[in-house]
């Protein structure tokens, strides 16, 4: 079975193959699958949930496919979830990994209270109006400063305390069986299995 990404995240990509490859779905970006325009979509959504759905809706209409999304971000207690489904829009167009977890860390600056989550969900429609979704979360705190070369986004400053490491030192088996990808995936993969066998 074929699965279209819907992201041009390639790291994204590699995390998604690596666990899906076992129950025999290929996945693959949305030019592999012929959608010859740049689906661009407006994640207008307020829950994580509704932005998957926007994206793996729009990707699966445009390829005639499968279309898998994943829409993820960091919620920082202390910041009232924040940023949250603005993970990716932290502070504005312009602005890199590096200067967002910057950015992150100058607004918690001073605050003792550090406890935060990652949180993925993973939205599939299929052409016949089927839609399946999961949840997964990874709870761990923002480290004072970054740590790790590892991972992308906010990985350097996400620690997980059991693990006495962030995200970004975590190698990538570590980081696939405590992340909230992870888990979304694991989540995911028993309910396509599922759906599969039906």
């Amino acid at each position: 079975m074929k699965l279209v990404l819907a992201s041009k995240n390639a790291k994204k990509m590699v995390e998604m193959s690596d666990i899906l490859s076992h129950l025999g779905v290929e996945v693959c970006g949305q030019a592999e699958a012929g959608v010859d325009v740049d689906v661009e979509v407006e994640e207008t959504g307020t829950t994580f949930e509704e932005n998957s759905l926007l994206k793996a809706k729009a990707v699966m209409e445009a390829s005639g496919l499968p279309a898998v999304a994943d829409d993820s971000g960091l919620c920082v207690d202390c910041l009232n979830g924040a940023p949250g489904v603005y993970s990716a829009r932290y502070g504005g167009e312009g602005l890199d990994d590096a200067a967002r977890y910057r950015l992150l860390l100058e607004n918690m600056r001073g605050q003792m209270t550090r406890a935060a989550k990652f949180v993925s969900v993973i939205t599939c429609c299929f052409p016949n109006g089927d839609v399946l979704t999961a949840r997964g979360e990874c709870p761990g705190t923002i480290a004072y400063a970054p740590m790790g070369e590892g991972g992308f986004g906010y990985d350097p400053v996400f620690f997980v305390p059991e693990l006495k490491k962030t995200f970004a030192q975590l190698t990538a088996e570590e980081k696939n069986a405590v992340s909230h990808r992870g888990k979304a995936l694991e989540a995911f993969q028993v309910k396509l299995e599922e759906y599969l066998n039906k």
